[in-house]
C-alpha cells in the first residue's frame, strides 16, 4: 500500500441495534474507522464481536427490522451511505463494493446457471449487452482461476466443487470493478489446502486491480500473511487498531494478547499445550457503561467495572480502548 493513500471509506461512530421480543441488543456499538485505497484490512475478534453486523451495517445488507443502525456515518466518495435511499445503494453495492459472504454453499442462487448470476451484475449496473456481458463472465472465471471457463458458464452451483463456488463468489463480487471489497470470513467453510488458494487467490487479484479490502476473519494466522493493518473487535466495540506488525510484535489491549496466545505453536518436536480464553462474551442487552472485556482480563481493576474505556492512540496508527495500555500500571 502506497503511503499517504487517500480513504476511500470512512466510518464514524457507528451503531445498530437489533430489536427483539426479548429486548435490544446493542451489537455495534460507537465503530469508527477508516480505509485506504489499495489497502487491506483485517478485522479479528471471535464469534459474536461485531465483526459481521459492523460490515453488512455499513451498505445496508442488514434486515430491518429487526436491525437499525441507530447513529454513525459511513463516507464513500463524499457520500453518507446511511442517508442514501435504497435504489442508489443497491447500485453502490452491486457496482462499486462488492461483498464476498461466509458461505458459499448458500450465497449462490441453485435454480440458476452461474453465468446468469455473474452476467446480471454486468448488465444492471454497467449496461453490457448480453454479448459482451457473456465475454467479461468468461474473463472474470479466468481471472479467478477456474479452468475451461466459457463452459463453466453454463453449469449450476452444484456442479462446482467449494472452493470454486467460492472462486465464482469472488468473480461475481469483483464484476463490476469495485474500489472496495468486503469478504466475510470467504475461507471458513474450506479444507486448508484450498484456503490457502483462495488467500494466494485474493493477494493477487489485488496487486491486479489495486482494489482495497476488507478482509473479515477469526484466524490471526491469516491476518498476519495478508493484511496492512487490523481492527480488533470485541463486544461490539472496536478494542485494538494498529499496523499489522505492531499487533504482533507489540499487543496492547489483553484481548489482542489473549488472542495472538491461542495461535497454535510447534517448538522442536512437541506442539504446545493450546490456549484458551476463559470465560464467555457479554451480553448485549444494554449498551455498555463498562470494559466489555472485563470479566475475562486477569488485569481487570475497579475502574473497568466503572467506565468503558475510549480509544487512545499510544503512536502513530496505533489506538487502544484500554485503561492499562501504554503502561505497565494504573490507578484505580
Amino acid at each position: 500500500m502506497p503511503d499517504g493513500a487517500s480513504q476511500v471509506l470512512d466510518v464514524r461512530d457507528l451503531n445498530t441495534v437489533f430489536r427483539t421480543r426479548n429486548g435490544e441488543v446493542h451489537a455495534v456499538n460507537h465503530v469508527s474507522f477508516s480505509l485506504k485505497k489499495g489497502e487491506l484490512l483485517g478485522v479479528v475478534g471471535e464469534s459474536g464481536s461485531g465483526k459481521s453486523v459492523t460490515m453488512m451495517s455499513l451498505i445496508g445488507l442488514l434486515p430491518s427490522p429487526p436491525a437499525e443502525v441507530r447513529q454513525g456515518q459511513v463516507l464513500f466518495d463524499g457520500r453518507d451511505l446511511l442517508q442514501t435511499d435504497a435504489d442508489t445503494l443497491r447500485d453502490i453495492r452491486g457496482a462499486r463494493i462488492g461483498f464476498v459472504f461466509q458461505d458459499p454453499m448458500t450465497s449462490l442462487n441453485p435454480v440458476f446457471t452461474v453465468g446468469f448470476q455473474l452476467r446480471e451484475p454486468l448488465k444492471r449496473h454497467m449496461g453490457m449487452s448480453k454479448r459482451a456481458a457473456n465475454k467479461r463472465a468468461v474473463e472474470l472465471l479466468e481471472l479467478v482461476g477456474i479452468p475451461d471457463a466459457a463452459q463453466r458458464l453454463k453449469d449450476y452451483p452444484h456442479q462446482f466443487s467449494g472452493g470454486m463456488r467460492q472462486r465464482v463468489m469472488i468473480a461475481i463480487a469483483l464484476a463490476c470493478d469495485p474500489e472496495v471489497l468486503i469478504a466475510d470470513e470467504p475461507t471458513t467453510a474450506l479444507d486448508v489446502t484450498i484456503q490457502a488458494q483462495i488467500l494466494e487467490l485474493v493477494k493477487e487479484l489485488r496487486q491486479k486491480l489495486g482494489m482495497a479490502i476488507i478482509w473479515i476473519t477469526h484466524d490471526l494466522g491469516v491476518i498476519a500473511g495478508i493484511a496492512d493493518r487490523v481492527l480488533v473487535m470485541y463486544g461490539g466495540q472496536v478494542v485494538e487498531q494498529a499496523p499489522v506488525r505492531e499487533v504482533f510484535k507489540n499487543p496492547q489491549h489483553p484481548y489482542t494478547k489473549a488472542l495472538l496466545e491461542t495461535i497454535p505453536h510447534v517448538r522442536g518436536e512437541r506442539a504446545e499445550r493450546l490456549q484458551v480464553i476463559e470465560g464467555q462474551p457479554p451480553m448485549l442487552g444494554d449498551a455498555p457503561t463498562a470494559c466489555p472485556f472485563r470479566t475475562r482480563c486477569p488485569q481487570a481493576f475497579e475502574r473497568c467495572a466503572r467506565e468503558n474505556p475510549a480509544r487512545a492512540t499510544i503512536s502513530p496508527g496505533h489506538d487502544v480502548a484500554c485503561f492499562l495500555a501504554g503502561s505497565e500500571s494504573a490507578d484505580a
